[in-house]
């Protein structure tokens, strides 16, 4: 639906000049063919958050399995993981991001859900190789690649673990993402979600709209 002469003289205040701006270079300067590009990284940003979600869940919960199968099912409060945990003054602590979230919240599955994704991303380092990865890495990953070792395919997953956080953000902070590669953002979420369960991902790639969008860029 084309835009009216209203909407295409007041949107762009709404998202203000500097936002816009991005859209209008893409575009070469034609106000309605910016703001139908607008358009489309605003639903293509609201179809991520499918795959997204359901990447974040399967991360999460892969790795609270493999916590709970060293430390107990009230890892949370497991002192001998506690004192594992990097403690960083300057940066993310995920010392300090434990310890805060386990004193809210009652139970290990509250505790779970309020995670920030950065904390399970800090897990998928060579810290916890010894103690987590090089016993369990395949059993709550158990469609990995099998010709790689641990170690690769941990080091894997953290590198696409931290390139969904940031891809997640980025949608979070409404930045433009149409300059993105973004088959290649979908097909890395898939991947990692099929890392957990391959039925998953094929649901995943039947139910996702990101494709279809893709193929309609403005």
């Amino acid at each position: 639906m084309p835009f009216t002469p209203q909407e295409i003289t007041d949107l762009p205040n709404v998202f203000s000049a500097p936002r816009f701006a991005t859209y209008l270079q893409a575009k070469n300067n034609v106000p309605e063919d910016a703001l139908a590009l607008y358009q489309w990284n605003l639903e293509l940003s609201a179809a991520f958050i499918v795959p997204l979600q359901i990447c974040e869940v399967a991360v999460r919960n892969s790795i609270a399995d493999a916590l709970e199968m060293v430390h107990g099912p009230n890892w949370p409060r497991s002192n001998g993981l506690i004192r594992r945990l990097p403690n960083p003054q300057r940066r993310f602590s995920p010392t300090t991001e434990l310890l805060n979230v386990s004193r809210m919240q009652p139970t290990t599955g509250k505790v779970v859900a309020e995670l920030k994704f950065v904390f399970w991303e800090s897990m998928l380092t060579a810290t916890h190789d010894n103690d987590l990865w090089n016993p369990h890495f395949r059993t709550v990953f158990p469609h990995t690649d099998a010709g790689k070792s641990v170690q690769q395919l941990r080091h894997e997953a953290h590198d696409q673990v931290f390139k969904i956080r940031k891809f997640r953000n980025r949608i979070a902070h409404h930045e433009p993402i149409f300059v993105r590669n973004i088959a290649e953002e979908y097909d890395r979420i898939k991947a990692v979600v099929g890392w957990k369960c391959q039925t998953a991902a094929g649901w995943l790639d039947r139910v996702q709209t990101i494709t279809a969008l893709n193929q309609n860029r403005p």
